[in-house]
């Protein structure tokens, strides 16, 4: 089964790592680059989305002239900064392959059609 992991920056993940010194960044960006190297086997397409800041959304209503605008929409200060896909058995093979990403706090996993 295919399925996406999107990784999903927090302000304070941000921040955190904005506040690290150089050394313990290149750290940090080593632990990614393993875990991709450990997976290579499983995911079949990857990318790191632009900052936040360069999104422009569109709002589509029923009946209406779309709104676009510049930045993401979103509620919250959650923000998607990059996804896999992933060819895996099922969602706990999913699961426990998102357990061991070792940036942003957050992912969701999503069935891929």
């Amino acid at each position: 089964m295919k399925y996406v992991l999107m990784f999903v920056e927090t302000e304070q993940f941000a921040k955190e790592l904005e506040a690290m010194g150089e050394l313990e960044r290149e750290t940090a960006y080593e632990a990614v680059g393993r875990w991709f190297a450990d997976h290579a086997d499983q995911i079949t397409h990857h990318t790191h989305l632009a900052p936040a800041h360069t999104a422009t959304t569109m709002r589509l209503r029923a009946g209406a002239e779309p709104v676009v605008t510049d930045g993401p929409f979103v509620e919250g200060k959650e923000v998607v900064s990059g996804y896999v896909e992933v060819e895996v058995a099922d969602l706990d093979e999913a699961l426990r392959l998102a357990r061991t990403w070792p940036a942003c706090p957050l992912v969701e996993i999503r069935p891929a059609g």
